[in-house]
């Protein structure tokens, strides 16, 4: 489409995007965390973008999961092209007036679209919407996120939720191999067609999905 945000041109012709986090050996080793950064990938493995948590390294051991955050992505010449910000939220099952809200921008000042956690008892659900505050899709996760290491899919449905038109998934396979170098996997499945803001935001989506289900998943290991 014609006025694309610049750097976004990219994401046109993709249909699968991976995240992959990039894990310091110290940080490995001393288990203390340090500011995330990660690699933004298309489905051969080339980096499209990267990513850095900016505000991360004092809030992530004091206050994570229910941190603010601020993520900046670059491609790979190192122009800021996304920004994905999530302001401070208290995170409980038994306040559901908490719920999370993510807004990415693209280029960074401009909303290209949020990310809403819906209250539902049971699922993760989460609406995906356009810089006018219009749903667009909705991401509904599965009864337990917690798997023993197994690859988990959050689905992407249109919004009367009954047709699936592609899915995040939270991998796992490789992790004991790579515990030194890969942690969080991420991979967004979504029509080629999709909108590039709205595939943005998905990325954004990623983010919120990792820190609300998975951040501690390593923890105790």
């Amino acid at each position: 489409s014609h006025n694309l945000p610049p750097g976004l041109e990219y994401l046109s012709q993709l249909d699968r995007i991976i995240i992959h986090q990039q894990v310091e050996l110290l940080e490995a080793i001393l288990g203390r965390e340090t500011c995330s950064k990660y690699e933004i990938k298309n489905h051969l493995g080339q980096r499209v973008y990267f990513a850095v948590e900016e505000n991360g390294c004092f809030d992530r051991n004091f206050c994570s999961p229910i941190r603010s955050f601020t993520i900046r992505i670059a491609d790979n010449t190192g122009r800021e092209v996304i920004t994905v910000n999530r302001p401070l939220r208290c995170n409980s099952c038994w306040f559901p007036c908490f719920l999370q809200e993510l807004e990415v921008q693209s280029p960074p000042g401009t909303v290209a679209g949020y990310v809403v956690q819906k209250w539902d008892p049971f699922l993760p659900k989460f609406t995906i919407q356009n810089e006018s505050k219009e749903d667009v899709l909705k991401i509904i996760g599965p009864y337990a996120t917690c798997g023993c290491f197994e690859d988990v899919d959050f689905e992407v449905k249109a919004l009367n939720e009954m047709s699936t038109i592609g899915k995040i998934s939270k991998y796992w396979s490789g992790f004991v191999n790579d515990v030194f170098t890969n942690t969080a996997n991420f991979g967004i499945q979504v029509p080629v067609d999709l909108d590039v803001r709205i595939k943005a935001v998905m990325i954004g989506a990623c983010f919120l999905i990792d820190l609300m289900f998975f951040e501690n998943s390593l923890d105790g290991l």
